[in-house]
């Protein structure tokens, strides 16, 4: 009987060990950043590995133009970029922890 509580006790630990390591991989993913880019620069989204926009630099040249549509069409094509990247960095370091498992909630 006691062999079934020590493995119990095993799990539990691995179990903890497993949660103190995703949250450092979280810690780490929300000082993370990533950077999206279109219009071959012309736009950059700065995203952090949480996915959030943090930051967009618009060329000046860019701005020159005077085309809200275009710029508009651009700023999101940056985001987006930047966002998929974030989301890749956030499976690759996560799922380094968790063996490729697709765990709900996690990613």
């Amino acid at each position: 009987m006691s062999g079934a509580f020590g493995d119990m006790g095993n799990l539990l630990k691995q179990a903890q060990q497993m949660q103190r390591e995703l949250d450092r991989a979280r810690e780490e993913l929300r000082s993370a950043k990533v950077e999206g880019s279109s219009g071959g620069g012309a736009v950059r989204a700065e995203v952090n590995g949480d996915g959030q926009v943090m930051r967009i630099h618009i060329r000046p040249d860019t701005l020159e133009a005077k085309d809200a549509s275009a710029i508009e069409a651009l700023v999101l094509a940056a985001v987006r970029d930047g966002i998929d990247k974030a989301q890749a960095l956030r499976e690759e370091r996560l799922g380094r922890l968790t063996g490729g498992l697709n765990l709900p909630g996690l990613l």
